[in-house]
C-alpha cells in the first residue's frame, strides 16, 4: 500500500480509475476541474470536455445505457444546467455505475453565487456522498460506484473547494478493477421514459429510495466517535476538519453519506451524547434533518453562508480564539485586473466609448466591470448575457445594448441566446470574446478553439458561419489589439440594421506570448493625462512625479497603450531598457 500526497480532486480520480471507470466527461468550472484533468492521465480511461455540463450528463447516461462506468465532473452553478437530465436519470435508472461528482463553493472564491447541492440530492431523489478530505474523496468515489450499481441510481459525490484543493496523505493500492462492461440489454421500460412507464419507474424509485435509507443506518460511510459526552457534534463534509481542530475533545457523527440521511443512527448518537450541536456550511439543512428525525439541537451562531473554519467553530461554541499574526499594515490593495496583453483589455477599452449598456457573462472578461475600465453592466451565469442583452434591447431606448461573451461560454449555453434573437427579430449587437481557449478555469480546449481534452486538435467550430446559420444579417472578426478598427467595428454593428455578432480573435496573453519588446515612458513627452492607466494594465502605473510609468519587467509590448497616449509618449523600451525617465 503506497502512501502519497493527493489533493481532493486528484483523490477522485484516482478512485474513479480505481473503480475501473471506462470515461469521464464534464465541463471545466472551479472548483472541479482538476479531476478529469488528472484522470486523463491514467491509461484505460477516455475523458472528454462537454460544450456545457447538461450535454456532459447525457453523454454519461450514453455510457451507463451501454453499461460502461461513467463520472461526470461539474462545478455547483453547472449541476443546475445538468438537472434536466439528473432527474430523469433518477427513474430511469444506470446500466454502468453512474457518478456525479459536484463541487461547491462555500466563500465564493470563484463564483457567482453560494449553492448547496445537497438539496439537489433530496430533490431529484438520489443519493449524495460527501467526503471530508482527500482520503475520503478516493474511498468514496469507489463506494459511489458500487452503491449506484447495487441501487440502480446515479449517486453524486460532492465536495466543496476547501477539499478539491486541499492536499492530504492518501494511501493507493494501486489495483484497478477489472469491470467489463455490462451487457447491454434493450429495455425501453426502463430507459424510454413516456408518461406510462416513467410512473411505474416513479414507484420503483420510492422503493429504491427505502433500501437505499436502510442502507445508510448501516453503511461505514457515516461514523460515530465518542469521546467527551457532554456535547455531540453531527457534521459533515470540509466542517469536519474544522470541528475536530476546535473541539477536539466533543464526540462526533461524521455524516458521509448525506442522502438518504441516517435518521436512527442519529437517535442512537444523541441517546449516547448530553447535547447535540450541528455544525455545517451552506446550513440549515443537516439540522433542519436533526430536527425531523425528534432530537433536540443545541442553537449555536454558525453564519448561513461561507466556510466553516476553526475559529468559527471556536467562535460558535465561546472557545478561545487562537493566536494569529497580525495582518501588515500598509500593504496597498491590489484588485484583480486582467492580464498584460489580455486581449479582452482593448474590447472594453472600445466598448466604454460606445456609451452602451454591456450585459456580461462568466469568465476572465468578468473583470471588465471593474475599474478602471468599469465597461461591463451585469453577470449573472453561464451564457446569459446574450438573453440578456435581447431582453435589456426591448426596454432600452437611450443606449444602445451589446452583449459579451467568451468563446468556451458561447458554445456552453449562447448559441441557444443568439437563435432566440434572430427567431426574434432582435437587430442586437453579440460580442464573442474568442480567445482561442476557456482561460478562466486554467486553459481547457472547448469546440471553437477546436483543442481535446487529451491535447489533441480537432475539428474548430467556425464562428462566422454559425452565427450566419444562426440568422446573424452582420458578421465581422476584428483583431482587438487594433483598439481604433475595433471601435469602429463595434460602431458599425450597432449601427447595422439586423442582428449583429462582431467577433474579438486573439489568444489569451497566457497561452500564446506575443514576443515583443516591452515599452516605457519618456518622462519629457508624458502630460499625466492618465489615458494609458484607463486601461488598467497591470503593468502601467503613477509615478510620484504623476507621470505614468510602466514596469518592463511585465509588459509584453501588446502596443494597446501605445494606440491611447495621444503624446507620444510611449516608447519601445528594448530588452534592456536603459532609459531614465519612468520605466523601471
Amino acid at each position: 500500500m503506497a502512501r502519497t500526497l493527493f489533493s481532493g480532486n486528484e483523490a477522485v480520480a484516482r478512485g474513479a480509475w480505481e473503480a475501473g471507470v471506462a470515461v469521464g466527461v464534464g465541463y471545466p468550472g472551479t472548483p472541479s476541474t482538476e479531476v478529469l484533468e488528472n484522470l486523463v492521465r491514467y491509461e484505460g480511461v477516455r475523458c472528454e470536455w462537454a460544450p456545457n455540463e447538461k450535454v456532459a450528463a447525457e453523454v454519461a447516461a450514453g455510457v451507463s445505457l451501454a453499461g460502461g462506468r461513467v463520472i461526470v465532473t461539474m462545478k455547483h452553478v453547472g449541476l443546475n444546467v445538468a438537472a434536466d437530465p439528473l432527474f430523469t436519470l433518477a427513474y430511469t435508472g444506470v446500466g454502468g455505475g453512474y457518478v456525479l461528482f459536484v463541487a461547491d463553493d462555500p466563500g465564493m472564491h470563484s463564483s457567482q453565487n453560494e449553492q448547496d447541492s445537497r438539496r439537489y440530492a433530496v430533490a431529484a431523489k438520489v443519493p449524495m456522498l460527501e467526503p471530508a478530505d482527500p482520503a475520503e474523496a478516493l474511498a468514496m468515489t469507489r463506494a459511489a460506484f458500487e452503491i449506484s450499481e447495487e441501487f440502480d441510481v446515479p449517486v453524486l459525490v460532492r465536495s466543496t473547494t476547501r477539499v478539491s484543493h486541499s492536499k492530504g496523505v492518501v494511501e493507493v493500492d494501486g489495483a484497478r478493477a477489472q469491470v467489463q462492461p455490462q451487457p447491454y440489454i434493450k429495455d425501453p421500460a426502463k430507459w424510454v421514459m413516456v408518461p406510462a412507464n416513467a410512473r411505474r419507474r416513479r414507484i420503483d424509485l420510492e422503493e429504491r429510495l427505502v433500501r437505499l435509507a436502510e442502507h445508510a443506518e448501516l453503511s461505514g460511510l457515516n461514523r460515530v466517535e465518542l469521546r467527551d459526552r457532554s456535547l455531540g457534534v453531527i457534521v459533515d463534509g470540509a466542517a469536519y476538519r474544522a470541528v475536530r481542530e476546535a473541539l477536539p475533545d466533543a464526540s462526533v457523527l461524521k455524516i458521509g453519506m448525506v442522502h438518504p440521511f441516517p435518521r436512527d443512527l442519529v437517535r442512537a448518537f444523541a441517546a449516547e451524547v448530553e447535547s447535540v450541536a450541528v455544525v455545517e456550511e451552506l446550513g440549515p439543512f443537516v439540522r433542519d434533518l436533526v430536527v425531523q428525525a425528534g432530537v433536540a439541537v443545541r442553537e449555536v451562531p454558525l453564519p448561513a453562508w461561507g466556510e466553516v473554519t476553526p475559529a468559527v467553530v471556536r467562535a460558535a461554541f465561546g472557545v478561545l480564539p487562537l493566536e494569529v499574526r497580525k495582518v501588515r499594515e500598509g500593504v496597498p490593495e491590489r484588485p484583480p485586473l486582467m492580464c498584460p496583453g489580455c486581449p479582452h483589455r482593448g474590447v472594453f477599452w472600445a466598448l466604454k466609448r460606445t456609451k452602451a449598456v454591456v450585459t456580461g457573462d462568466i469568465g476572465c472578461y468578468t473583470l471588465g466591470a471593474a475599474p478602471p475600465l468599469a465597461a461591463m453592466d451585469s453577470c449573472i451565469c453561464m451564457g446569459a448575457s446574450v438573453g440578456m442583452a435581447h431582453g435589456a434591447s426591448l426596454v432600452e431606448r437611450e443606449r444602445p445594448v451589446i452583449g459579451v461573451i467568451g468563446d468556451s461560454t458561447f458554445a456552453h449555453s449562447g448559441i441557444t441566446g443568439l437563435v432566440h434573437m434572430a427567431y426574434n427579430g432582435s437587430h442586437g449587437t453579440i460580442v464573442v470574446l474568442d480567445n482561442r481557449t476557456t482561460a478562466m478555469t486554467g486553459h481547457q480546449g472547448n469546440p471553437i478553439s477546436g483543442v481535446t481534452l487529451s491535447g489533441e486538435h480537432t475539428s474548430e467550430l467556425d464562428l462566422e458561419a454559425l452565427a450566419r446559420a444562426c440568422g446573424a444579417g452582420w458578421v465581422r472578426t476584428v483583431d482587438p489589439f487594433d483598439l481604433a478598427t475595433t471601435l469602429a467595428a463595434l460602431k458599425e454593428a450597432i449601427a447595422a440594421p439586423t442582428l449583429a455578432v462582431l467577433i474579438a480573435k486573439a489568444p489569451c496573453a497566457l497561452l500564446e506570448k506575443r514576443v515583443k519588446d516591452p515599452v516605457a515612458v519618456d518622462d519629457d513627452v508624458c502630460t499625466a493625462c492618465g489615458s494609458c492607466i484607463q486601461l488598467g494594465c497591470p503593468a502601467i502605473s503613477k509615478a510620484d512625479s504623476g507621470n505614468a510609468q510602466i514596469d518592463v519587467t511585465i509588459c509584453v509590448g501588446c502596443g494597446q497603450c501605445e494606440q491611447v497616449c495621444r503624446f507620444g509618449a510611449i516608447v519601445p523600451a528594448g530588452p534592456a531598457c536603459d532609459l531614465g525617465g519612468s520605466a523601471r
